[in-house]
């Protein structure tokens, strides 16, 4: 859930003016529902595209136009249309992404734009992410969490076990490296999640981003231990070679490939390697914990744009795609975990044993925080791990100059 994301910073004043044109224009036309989506995977466009086709079928003076952008693209296309007074109806969007869109009133409130009994089949704790100030402006369409998986044939080969301590993990990556051409632990270094796979590490090691004030607690002595745990796999050579050479999705092809020993996931991977790499031995386990069980969870969330004239419509299309049969097709197909009540009863969260390993952590999950900024809040945090993956800083100086960018970008 990716995610992936580019500021929405430097649109801003486009995209109120956007805003204020469009909901006087007539550019949405009432019978059509434009609706653009994040690339989960290829059976994204797939899945939706059937849907669109079976409510197309029950409601023929209904056209669905279904647009799914890649996740490392979605938001510069986004806030291009919307620019351009071209935005969709609706979106589905990284949660996070909401309060910087609700700030310029770009998002209708969701509970006026739904039926009355839609929220109450939701999982309570999924529709956190998506109330901004009180107000809930999405539903939860696509949630995730993460978790460790590792390679079992070269844990084999080195004679190590499943780690569950940091130091654990240290030692089997140190001694997998040691291998030809094999890498003990994938650590990526460029474009999306580098700042998240700093988070699992802060929160395992018992720290927050931010503190009770609101200020940024990256280099608290809990962050810079896990800056620190990280900088000495770079350094003692247990990663890939240059992390900072290395996207998320690089990472994942080398563990695909065999090439890897360990690398934090989420459930999306899981299809992926049964089609892509069905010889491959693999485990999905819980995070190693120092002071703390930690994981990530993450959801997307379905808005509707104020400026959309198809609200009516809108209406009968979130009750079609929130219908238990296809919420539980959709998250199968594409590995995401549930947010529907009926759908995490399903036997399916409990028979797949690799799909159950990350619903498990949901128990002990943190969410990213939901805040204005986030984007150019995340630049910052990756250039300065990225300076500590090569060498330019200590973990202290580039995390203590980070965490004073963001509190001043934040006007703390």
């Amino acid at each position: 859930m990716n995610r992936f994301r580019k500021s929405l910073m430097g649109t801003v004043a486009a995209i109120a003016t956007a805003t204020a044109i469009a909901s006087m224009s007539t550019a949405a036309i009432a019978k059509d529902i434009r609706f653009t989506l994040g690339e989960y995977s290829a059976n994204t466009k797939i899945s939706f595209e059937k849907a669109a086709a079976a409510f197309e079928a029950e409601h023929p003076d209904i056209d669905i136009i279904i647009e799914v952008i890649p996740w490392s693209n979605y938001l510069q296309t986004l806030t291009t249309d919307i620019s351009g007074d071209n935005a969709p109806d609706m979106s589905v969007v990284a949660s996070i992404w909401l309060a910087e869109f609700s700030a310029e009133g770009l998002v209708a409130p969701i509970e006026g734009v739904i039926s009355p009994t839609l929220k109450e089949k939701f999982i309570p704790a999924m529709l956190v992410p998506s109330y901004i100030d009180g107000q809930l402006m999405g539903l939860p369409i696509a949630a995730s969490a993460r978790a460790m998986m590792i390679n079992n044939d070269l844990y084999e080969q080195v004679g190590a076990t499943a780690p569950t301590t940091w130091e654990e993990l240290d030692t089997a990556s140190q001694k997998i490296s040691a291998l030809s051409d094999k890498f003990g632990f994938g650590l990526p270094g460029k474009e999306e999640e580098v700042d998240v796979y700093f988070y699992y590490a802060l929160w395992s090691f018992g720290g927050q981003i931010f503190d009770e004030n609101g200020k940024s607690a990256i280099a608290s002595p809990e962050g810079i231990a896990a800056a620190e745990l990280y900088a000495k796999l770079v350094s003692e050579g247990s990663t890939e070679p240059s992390p900072t050479a290395y996207s998320r999705e690089d990472v994942f092809n080398m563990f695909k490939q065999g090439k890897v020993g360990t690398i934090f996931t989420f459930p999306m991977l899981v299809p992926q390697l049964k089609e892509e790499a069905p010889d491959l031995s693999y485990s999905v386990l819980p995070f190693p914990v120092k002071a703390e069980k930690s994981t990530m969870a993450i959801t997307d969330s379905v808005m509707v744009f104020e400026s959309s004239d198809a609200k009516e419509e809108i209406k009968l299309f979130m009750d079609f795609i929130f219908e238990h049969d296809f919420r539980l097709e959709f998250n199968k197909a594409d590995g995401l975990l549930p947010v529907m009540s009926s759908v995490v009863a399903d036997p399916y969260y409990q028979d797949d044993k690799d799909i159950k390993a990350f619903a498990d952590g949901l128990a002990f999950a943190k969410f990213q925080p939901n805040v204005e900024r986030w984007d150019e809040i995340i630049d910052i945090t990756r250039s300065a791990l990225q300076k500590i993956y090569l060498g330019e800083q200590t973990p202290e100086e580039a995390l203590t100059e980070a965490a004073s960018a963001i509190d001043t970008l934040r006007g703390m």
